[in-house]
């Protein structure tokens, strides 16, 4: 029996999403609302992400659109994709008007309405809404629509995410004398399959423990010792671990995890001064994710000024490592000096685009608020000597088309935990306040 392929109607939110969307259906047909289109070109203009994936995926229309009108199915490029098509507003004679329904002629209603009149011309044929929006879904669903979010990028369970550290009890205490004696053992001394490359370990034999880690180069289970980062402490076995990734020259590309406070940014930023002198230059960018909705633009001043408060938690963590030091010594003046020579550079994120980053200590701040597809080019762009440091908190999404499931940094975590240039590690305990600390328990 020939399989029925399915119709896929996508929203706006998907395009933005991935610029590529069209080709994540294998041979099912895919159907773009004329509303799309009509969204997208607001979006279009800018140096934001969501600006980027929209003039992609106009680029993609307008590369189909020579082969002939885009009202008809046409073939997309390759053998197991099936056909698109763009559909005009649809005027539903009988049955559910979305527009109707909900009392308003909005944009989503119209692209409701072509998921209706799609099941009217192909009522044999499963037609399917999918977007990124919620509320969409819930009306799509209301109408009898079957809808589903955009899953490409998308994790099954983030409460099985790779977290970079294993608890070991009941180690014998000769292991644990070996360990402080020679400075390792065998993973195979501890009785457990080859662990993953960069691997934290917290051995532990009755009151007696001690960290370490897998080094993938010498095969070995390698004790680690705490050590200040300029002048900043590691205060939990998690810091620890993470101070010795963001430290350790092998590893490339580092992910750091975990709730507000708990030191994620402010290790990233210390590490990196304290390398400064191995790169060519300290870049500390974050997503700019504008509040109660507002455009960056309607905020006061130049571009320098509009962006100033989506930076000044960077700031902050600056000079808190500044506050170490007397204004007098050497290396407070070095910090001040790292940043009026832009050694030390704090800026927006989608400020890099186009940018080389050759011989750089990229630390991307808020990674959470990034798509999969953001974090791909930010890492392709990568050159010789680089190190990427990505940081956030998967639980604390500030854009409307990502959650703990879909965001880059998750997606991150899960695909590339097992090579030997990349370690991760996500901090569980707060070090900030007690009372912050107090607030992520009960709150």
């Amino acid at each position: 029996m020939a399989k029925v392929k399915k119709v896929f109607v996508l929203d706006t939110s998907v395009i933005l999403y991935n610029h590529n969307a069209i080709h994540s259906f294998e041979d099912n047909d895919v159907a773009i609302p004329i509303t799309v289109l009509e969204e997208l070109d607001d979006f279009k203009k800018g140096n934001d992400s969501k600006n980027f994936e929209a003039r992609e995926f106009i680029r993609i229309m307008d590369s189909l659109s020579k082969r002939g009108t885009l009202q008809n199915w046409q073939k997309l490029d390759g053998p197991r994709f099936g056909k698109f098509k763009v559909v005009m507003d649809a005027k539903i004679k009988s049955g559910i008007d979305a527009e109707k329904v909900f009392g308003t002629p909005k944009a989503d209603h119209r692209i409701l309405n072509v998921a209706v009149s799609l099941q009217q011309e192909y009522p044999k044929r499963p037609v399917i809404m999918v977007t990124k929006d919620i509320n969409l879904r819930i009306k799509a669903k209301a109408l009898g629509i079957a809808a589903e979010d955009f899953q490409s990028g998308k994790i099954k369970n983030v409460d099985d995410l790779y977290t970079g550290k294993v608890v070991l009890e009941n180690i014998s205490a000769d292991i644990i004398d070996l360990m402080y004696q020679n400075g390792y053992c065998s993973y195979s001394d501890l009785e457990i399959e080859k662990p993953v490359p960069h691997q934290y370990f917290i051995l532990k034999s009755g009151r007696n423990s001690i960290l370490a880690y897998y080094n993938p180069i010498e095969n070995i289970i390698e004790h680690i010792h705490k050590q200040p980062i300029h002048r900043i402490i590691p205060r939990n076995a998690e810091q620890v671990f993470a101070a010795h990734a963001l430290m350790n020259p092998e590893v490339k590309l580092v992910t750091i995890s975990g709730v507000a406070g708990t030191g994620k940014t402010l290790l990233a930023l210390a590490a990196a001064l304290e390398q400064r002198r191995q790169f060519k230059q300290v870049y500390l960018a974050r997503p700019i994710v504008p509040l109660s909705n507002k455009d960056i633009g309607f905020l006061p001043g130049d571009a320098l000024e509009k962006i100033r408060p989506y930076m000044e938690p960077l700031y902050d963590n600056l000079k808190f490592i500044k506050s170490q030091y007397g204004e007098r010594d050497k290396e407070f003046q070095n910090i001040n000096a790292a940043v009026e020579n832009e050694k030390l550079v704090i800026s927006p994120l989608a400020y890099i685009r186009g940018r080389s980053l050759s011989n750089i200590y990229f630390i991307v701040d808020e990674a959470q608020n990034l798509t999969p597809h953001e974090v791909k080019t930010i890492i392709t762009r990568a050159g010789e000597g680089t190190k990427i440091i990505f940081t956030g908190d998967i639980f604390q999404i500030d854009t409307p088309y990502l959650d703990s499931q879909s965001n880059g940094l998750s997606y991150l975590i899960h695909k590339i935990h097992s090579h030997t240039i990349y370690a991760h590690i996500r901090l569980e305990k707060g070090e900030r306040s007690e009372l912050a600390n107090l607030a992520n328990d009960l709150l």
